[in-house]
C-alpha cells in the first residue's frame, strides 16, 4: 500500500477514481478531480483519492498519477473481485464506490465523498452492485447524492435496510434521486449538521455494528434536474442498453454517456455540481468526527 506524505493532525476524506477514469470526458474528469481535492482542502480536510498504479493500492494519488487517470486508455475499472487480479499483473486501476471504501478503511479513513452509489439494476433485479455488499460490511461513511437514479431505487433500498445499512437524509426527509433532489422515498432518519452525522457514526461503532453509513444528499437546488424532465430520458436509455444486450460493467457507463448526450449535457453539469457539494459535505463530517474524538464539539 503506498501512502503518500500526509498531515496526520487534519482529518481524511477519501474520493473514488472510477468517476476520473470512467464516469466522466475529458477534460472535466480532470478539473473535477483537482476541484474535489481543493474544496475538501479548504474545509479543513485532507483529499486522498484512491487508485491503483502498476498493481500498487495507492491511498494519496499525486498530480502526475490524477492527470494518468484522466488521460491513459486501458485503466480498467476495479471492484473487489478485480483486486487480486490488477494487483498480480501490476495493471492500473481506477476504484468503484465497493473498492475505494475496502482501502480506505485498510489506512484508516472513515468518511468517503462519492457522487451516486450503485445498487439494484432496473430490469429483473439480478443485477446488483458490489457496493451495497460493501456498504453492509466496511466501516465508512459514504457521502453520496443517493444512488444513480439509472437504478431501480426502491430495490436498493430494501437491500440497504435488508443488510442493516443506515441510510441518514443530509437535511432532507427523503431518499435523493442523484439528478433530483427528491424521490418519494422515506430516509431512515434526517441529519441537519455534521456534527449529527458524527454522533450516529460513533454510536454505530461503539455498538460493535458492521458496515457503513449511507448519507444521502441532495444536488443542490439550482442544479437539479427534475424527475418528471430525467426520468423519461432514463427510461430510454435503459431500453436502448437493453435492445443492444449491454450488461454487467458495462452498463452504467453506456447510460451515464446516454443520458448525457439525450440531455444536452445537462446531466453531465448536475452530476459536478452535486460530486463537489458531496465533497464539501464529506469534509465537514470528517472535521467534526476529528473534533469530537479530540472534545472539541
Amino acid at each position: 500500500m503506498n501512502q503518500p506524505m500526509q498531515n496526520r493532525a487534519l482529518p481524511q476524506v477519501a474520493l473514488e477514481s472510477t468517476v476520473i477514469a470512467h464516469g466522466l470526458p475529458y477534460p472535466h474528469n480532470l478539473a473535477l478531480a483537482q476541484e474535489m481535492e481543493r474544496i475538501i482542502s479548504a474545509e479543513g480536510a485532507e483529499p486522498r483519492t484512491i487508485g491503483v498504479i502498476a498493481g500498487e493500492l495507492v491511498a494519496g494519488l499525486n498530480a502526475d498519477q490524477l492527470r494518468h487517470m484522466a488521460t491513459a486508455t486501458g485503466i480498467r475499472k476495479v471492484s473487489r473481485r478485480d483486486l487480486p487480479l490488477v494487483v498480480a499483473h501490476k495493471l492500473d486501476g481506477a476504484t468503484t464506490v465497493a473498492t475505494t471504501m475496502w482501502i480506505a478503511q485498510r489506512v484508516g479513513i472513515e468518511v468517503f465523498a462519492t457522487g451516486g452509489i450503485g445498487g439494484v439494476h432496473r430490469g429483473d433485479g439480478a443485477d446488483i452492485s458490489a457496493d451495497l455488499q460493501e456498504l453492509a460490511q466496511t466501516p465508512v461513511i459514504v457521502v453520496c447524492a443517493g444512488a444513480k437514479a439509472i437504478l431501480n431505487l426502491p430495490a436498493t433500498l430494501e437491500y440497504l435496510e435488508t443488510y442493516g445499512v443506515t441510510v441518514v437524509g443530509y437535511g432532507v426527509d427523503e431518499f435523493p434521486a442523484f439528478y433530483s433532489r427528491t424521490s418519494g422515498l422515506p430516509v431512515d432518519v434526517r441529519c441537519d449538521t455534521p456534527e449529527e452525522v458524527a454522533t450516529i457514526w460513533r454510536a454505530k461503532r461503539a455498538l460493535g455494528l458492521p458496515g457503513g453509513l449511507l448519507l444521502a444528499v441532495p444536488v443542490p437546488a439550482g442544479d437539479e434536474i427534475p424527475a418528471r424532465v430525467i426520468e423519461p430520458l432514463i427510461a430510454q436509455a435503459v431500453a436502448e442498453a437493453e435492445a443492444r444486450r449491454i450488461r454487467s460493467a458495462e452498463v452504467t457507463p453506456f447510460l451515464l454517456t446516454r443520458l448525457s448526450e439525450l440531455s444536452g449535457e445537462q446531466s453531465l453539469r448536475v452530476n459536478l455540481a452535486l460530486l463537489k457539494n458531496n465533497a464539501s459535505v464529506a469534509a465537514k463530517i470528517a472535521v467534526a468526527l476529528a473534533g469530537e474524538r479530540s472534545g472539541v464539539v
